[in-house]
């Protein structure tokens, strides 16, 4: 692997953008930016930057990304969210893969800062992702959680974390989890799925004790506590939103 792409898709993040394209520098050949027409100051943030800039109609995670990918010069593919960025261990190891020539998938731990605290347990860390692959091989599937179909015992794990600055504000935790829960409500639907009362009752109780004792959520203090609290709700709001959606048919 001697060229490799970065793409980044990006709706409305002024606030993160710079940050991840310049974490990107070091380590990329290019970078391509796919923007489903921002209407904050990102366009011109980017523009202002070393980039390929490209607009395109929002159209679900995978598309956005695939397209992206089809836009790059390069096979070898890094992507990474506006508000992900590269730490320094991470883009050694990756100057490194580049220097011997070679290239399999590769995957890394992402480590994510919760209003302004880094989170080590509640099940977010280590939250290892698959983002370095060959495009002509593999692409993105599925709209609320994409993952690339690739074989398992083809992905080499790099040292170095990526920085995730994820949630600024509770506010900005419940409002997400809303536009989440609703995606994942819809992907249950398509799968024929339902939502039972004890799926209602049971599963948010078990979401909050699984991320708040057993992945040792309480050890993150405050911030465990509330990452726990609003993940549960998040939990009840998808299977309330898929029994309306079955209900409605």
């Amino acid at each position: 692997m001697r060229k490799l792409s970065a793409v980044v898709i990006t709706h409305n993040e002024a606030r993160n953008i710079k940050r991840c394209i310049a974490s990107l520098q070091d380590v990329a050949d290019e970078i391509v930016v796919v923007d489903s027409f921002s209407t904050d100051a990102t366009p011109s943030i980017c523009k202002g930057l070393n980039v390929q800039f490209h607009q395109r109609e929002w159209k679900g995670y995978s598309k956005q990304k695939n397209y992206g990918n089809g836009l790059a010069s390069n096979d070898w593919i890094l992507s990474i969210d506006a508000d992900e960025a590269l730490s320094e261990e991470l883009k050694s190891a990756i100057l490194a893969e580049k220097s011997t020539g070679k290239g399999c998938n590769y995957s890394f731990n992402r480590l994510t800062n919760y209003c302004g605290k880094w989170i080590h347990h509640s099940g977010w860390y280590p939250d290892s992702k698959l983002r370095m692959f060959n495009r002509t091989k593999d692409d993105w599937q599925g709209e609320v959680h994409e993952t690339l179909t690739v074989n398992p015992h083809s992905v080499k794990k790099l040292k170095g974390d990526l920085l995730h600055y994820s949630y600024h504000s509770v506010s900005d935790h419940v409002k997400r989890t809303d536009v989440y829960s609703t995606l994942g409500a819809k992907e249950l639907f398509e799968k024929g799925k339902n939502a039972s009362m004890l799926k209602l009752l049971f599963n948010p109780w078990l979401k909050f004790n699984k991320m708040y004792f057993i992945k040792l959520g309480f050890l993150d203090g405050m911030a465990g506590f509330t990452i726990a609290l609003i993940t549960a709700y998040g939990t009840f709001l998808k299977y309330i939103k898929l029994y309306y959606l079955t209900k409605n048919v």
